[in-house]
């Protein structure tokens, strides 16, 4: 069943498929915390504010905010469910020439992103899993 983005029920989907394979997922070793505020959200009251932390060694994506990021990221809707469901880099790399990516904090610590996380087959299964809960 698929679940708007970043909703609630998106996050508990996406939880539970990130902990099915969590087992299989290599270790992060790259500590990133990124607070994420996305604007124009179609449900609620139009912002919805989350977390990626990989302090735990994995990826741990939910609702709210961390109290020291090390990159604050504020972008709409549209743009971060392409940039977070679909991973297109060309569409992240336009967002903030656009201008529709605004970054707070170490840009370095983001940019690392991109290489720290490790990828395998279950990561790229977790990954199509999460597209196909995604509305």
């Amino acid at each position: 069943m698929a679940h708007p983005f970043l909703s609630e029920e998106w996050m508990t989907a996406a939880r539970a498929i990130r902990e099915q394979y969590s087992s299989e997922v290599p270790p992060i070793e790259t500590v990133l915390r990124i607070n994420q505020v996305i604007q124009d959200v179609p449900f609620g009251d139009g912002e919805v504010q989350s977390f990626l932390d990989t302090s735990s060694g994995s990826v741990v994506m939910e609702l709210g905010s961390l109290d020291e990021p090390d990159v604050t990221i504020t972008t709409d809707y549209d743009t971060a469910k392409a940039l977070f469901v679909d991973q297109d880099p060309a569409i992240a790399m336009q967002a903030f020439m656009n201008g529709k990516v605004k970054i707070q904090g170490d840009m370095m610590k983001l940019m690392a992103m991109q290489t720290s996380i490790p990828s395998n087959d279950f990561t790229e299964k977790i990954a199509a899993e999460i597209k196909d809960i995604t509305a």
